[in-house]
């Protein structure tokens, strides 16, 4: 897959089919969308293209920027799996925002050769989401290309989004996130130095910094999976003040089962297979410890047992 910074970057030699939009999180919905895009695209021997923006353009319109799902290395290795050919990222900024929709498809006619434009039920961009569906459509028939549209991914009664994966992490629903992106949120950063209560209480843990801007589920206790390298490990993480402790800090850790090492300064990533328990203050180290212990126990037979990670959904076809 091309990565190409900015739409006058590309200049590409067949003609393609296109997509745009933020996609964090790659979710089902996304890759129902981008998987028909690339389907009919490389069957008609033409290029699957998706533009994405960063910063994500709330924070650009002045409104609460919501936390992201994936950084944008994450969502180009995401959607690099998925065969795509070419991800343009765009820097969304003021002017871009003022940008109008008629000057915004004249780019990618220009530079990606577009000949059909893909989106969901609710597509729109340009100055104020001026471009909407029956604005493309009108201008398609000018300029000679196709608009397709994609209707939402229903699961469990409704659309798959990324505000609802947000909304489920929030929550600490771990199954209800999983559900919908299809596969265990991920969550990756640098290991840092921690306070070293773990160690002396004889469990270890490893601290994670993750990017300020990505989401952190609902304070809790959760089983997962660490990833660094090419290492896997079982995982119980905490989220949380370790109250216990007295802590004010808000951080994630993970004690990694069957695992002795030095992870400082690694990037660890953490899928986030189930929740166990709130967070909660304990009368004393030895009642922690017991409960840990517990979690531990829990954990192994919650990773040991095959799960689902798409629980089924409904899609029409593309119009």
């Amino acid at each position: 897959m091309r990565l190409y910074h900015e739409l006058p970057q590309a200049h590409l030699t067949a003609p393609s089919h296109v997509t745009v939009g933020v996609f964090d999180g790659v979710h089902r919905g996304h890759r129902l969308l981008i998987g028909r895009l690339i389907e009919t695209a490389h069957a008609a021997g033409r290029l699957a293209v998706v533009v994405t923006f960063a910063p994500h353009p709330a924070l650009v319109l002045g409104y609460d920027s919501p936390p992201m799902l994936t950084t944008i290395p994450e969502r180009a290795a995401l959607l690099a799996d998925l065969g795509l050919d070419a991800l343009v990222v765009c820097r969304f900024t003021e002017r871009t925002a003022r940008t109008p929709a008629v000057e915004f498809v004249a780019l990618l006619l220009r530079h990606l050769r577009m000949v059909e434009l893909w989106g969901g039920y609710d597509f729109a961009f340009g100055h104020r989401r001026e471009g909407d569906v029956p604005f493309l459509r009108r201008l398609g028939a000018e300029e000679g290309f196709a608009v397709r549209i994609v209707e939402p991914l229903i699961w469990h009664g409704a659309p798959v989004s990324s505000s609802r994966v947000r909304a489920a992490l929030r929550a600490g629903d771990v199954d209800e996130a999983t559900g919908c992106l299809g596969r265990p949120y991920r969550l990756s950063g640098r290991v840092v130095r921690g306070r070293g209560i773990g160690r002396e209480l004889g469990l270890p843990t490893a601290n994670l910094a993750s990017p300020p801007e990505r989401l952190i589920p609902a304070d809790g206790v959760y089983a997962g999976l660490a990833r660094w390298e090419t290492a896997t490990a079982p995982a119980v993480i905490n989220i949380g003040r370790r109250p216990t402790f007295a802590g004010r800090e808000r951080v994630v850790e993970a004690h990694l089962l069957d695992f002795s090492g030095d992870l400082y300064g690694r990037t660890l990533a953490l899928d986030f297979l189930a929740r166990l328990r709130d967070e909660q203050a304990f009368p004393d180290v030895d009642a922690l410890q017991a409960q840990i212990r517990a979690d531990i126990a829990q954990a192994r037979a919650l990773i040991a047992a095959p799960r689902s990670t798409t629980g089924g959904g409904s899609g029409r076809e593309p119009g």
